[in-house]
């Protein structure tokens, strides 16, 4: 693992040169170079196949890329592991929620609060000091998320919406510097929605770096306080929402006129 510094003034939260991943012949990313910036939560756009989910899959370890750079702060790579990414301070929520059907949703947010090592946190939850801690922060986070009432039942009765919610209550008991939601708002009802969005908003206040893959343009707009448009595998553009929204090619890649 090679780490470069670089100067502490370019502020970003993840920046990428040259990013390229294929599968069979096809370029799912191509030579993408882009820059989210360390505040404020950046959406990332594009229709199917535009390389949005393998941006995301890169920059969270869970796919090697070809070649390119990816930099987190301060920090540069040429690979990120999974098993590194939250060491890097990064950390993601996926699609497919992978939760610990077999526990309840208490103790998906404990193991996640012990380094996520199973044996540490049924030992400690019943001893000292830190097992203390753990329990008054899970106390806290499944409040934030609305799933207290839920704490004792077991993640595999949970409905959709729920295990979205203590997914995310499970990333934000990382405490990492960036957090990358990928379509967080995808089949959820309104209420689960809002409640989201908040969570979401919290995040930005408390000086996160969030960033989100969605198709629902309304939120994208009503969230974002930066957008960055992705088309076949290539970086597009990226700006302030209301800029990028209005520009031509990005309402011809999205409307197909």
């Amino acid at each position: 693992m090679t780490h470069h510094h670089i100067d502490p003034s370019e502020y970003f939260g993840i920046q990428t040169i040259g990013l390229t991943k294929q599968f069979g012949g096809v370029k799912a990313l191509d030579n993408v170079t882009l820059t989210i910036p360390i505040f404020g939560i950046t959406s990332v756009v594009g229709p199917n196949g535009s390389g949005k989910s393998t941006l995301v899959n890169l920059l969270t370890g869970v796919l090697p890329y070809d070649q390119g750079i990816v930099k987190i702060e301060t920090n540069s790579f040429e690979v990120i592991h999974a098993y590194e990414t939250p060491g890097h301070g990064i950390t993601r929520t996926f699609q497919e929620v992978r939760l610990f059907d077999q526990m309840t949703v208490w103790d998906n947010l404990m193991v996640v609060l012990t380094n996520r090592k199973l044996w540490a946190s049924m030992i400690e939850r019943s001893n000292g000091r830190q097992g203390a801690d753990h329990r008054e922060k899970t106390e806290e986070i499944l409040k934030k998320v609305g799933m207290w009432e839920k704490r004792d039942s077991m993640a595999e009765d949970l409905s959709y919406g729920q295990r979205k919610l203590l997914e995310i209550g499970r990333a934000m008991a990382l405490e990492v510097q960036v957090y990358i939601l990928d379509e967080p708002f995808a089949g959820l009802f309104p209420q689960m929605l809002e409640r989201v969005k908040d969570l979401l908003r919290e995040l930005r206040a408390s000086g996160r770096t969030v960033v989100f893959i969605s198709h629902n343009m309304d939120i994208v707009r009503e969230l974002s306080d930066q957008i960055i448009v992705l088309e076949s595998g290539k970086f597009l553009m990226s700006g302030e929402v209301d800029k990028i929204l209005n520009q031509p090619e990005v309402i011809r890649a999205y409307l197909g006129t």
